[in-house]
């Protein structure tokens, strides 16, 4: 993987109307386009369980649009904003706290990930030298790149003390969108996304609110069922066929013919993914 400078010339142009832009940019990789919507997602590294869960299902809804997911390579919520986005076919634009070197890379554990990206046609950039290790200051002054590349920053949870808020604070300094997804009143990891929403930030709790608040015109509801229809696996479609009208779970599991735990499995699958739901005894087509 080769590291590079990037010519001045060749600096995204979001980056250069910030208060501080960078002197220099190292890049390993090719930068994504300027065409492209450049969505930050930002949150906790002791994430919840909810935190994922919600990280995930709202990049997987962005799968299709013309969206960059922008993040640091800290571990938590940016590393899986950055696997879920890969999975999802969408490019990522990465800035780590340190410089690009695999001894300088920060945490360690990222110089796998840091390939994958790379090979999915993403993109890592740092204003460090690219021996530069991480320091405490570094990870503020990277924020300020994320936050001045992006149209928008999601924040997904937050403790009332963390970068992400410097990150969010950035956001609205700089004329960015603010969008942040409600956490528990009980979760310490949500006091500081929900002080955000005190303070006037966008609430968002799916991919939808999330695409309008960068300005996509929304699929029509038949559009999306085709295209959610090409996406499945043939086992899929043919539940979906089955599922014309709604069936037992007993009846819909003898008609599939295949072993019971693989049919169980299957259709937890299509669950979670929201292409079905149970609801009385009986499972139908999540219209």
């Amino acid at each position: 993987m080769k590291i590079y400078k990037l010519p001045k010339n060749k600096f995204p142009s979001a980056l250069m109307e910030i208060p501080q832009p960078p002197e220099t940019l190292w890049a390993i990789g090719e930068l994504p386009s300027e065409e492209l919507v450049h969505l930050c997602v930002v949150g906790s590294r002791k994430f919840t369980s909810y935190g994922k869960e919600a990280c995930e299902k709202i990049i997987a809804g962005l799968k299709g649009y013309p969206i960059v997911i922008v993040s640091g390579f800290a571990m938590g919520i940016d590393t899986i904003a950055h696997k879920k986005a890969m999975q999802m076919g969408l490019k990522t634009l990465v800035f780590p706290g340190s410089g690009l070197s695999d001894e300088a890379m920060y945490p360690k554990t990222n110089v796998r990930l840091m390939r994958e990206v790379i090979e999915s046609d993403g993109c890592l950039l740092s204003e460090f030298e690219p021996d530069f290790k991480a320091t405490q200051w570094s990870f503020p002054m990277r924020n300020r790149l994320m936050a001045g590349i992006s149209k928008a920053v999601l924040v997904i949870e937050g403790e009332e003390r963390s970068g992400t808020l410097i990150t969010a604070r950035l956001t609205t300094e700089y004329n960015r969108d603010l969008l942040v997804v409600p956490g528990s009143i009980f979760s310490p990891n949500s006091k500081g996304t929900n002080k955000l929403l005190k303070q006037g930030a966008t609430p968002v709790t799916c991919a939808e609110d999330v695409l309008e608040a960068l300005g996509f015109v929304q699929k029509k509801d038949e559009e999306k069922q085709a295209q959610l229809f090409l996406d499945l696996s043939p086992e899929e479609k043919k539940v979906m066929d089955m599922l014309r009208e709604p069936m037992p779970r007993d009846d819909l599991i003898r008609s599939m013919k295949m072993n019971i735990s693989i049919s169980n499995s299957l259709l937890s699958a299509m669950e979670i993914r929201g292409l079905i739901k149970e609801e009385m005894g009986e499972i139908r087509l999540n219209s």
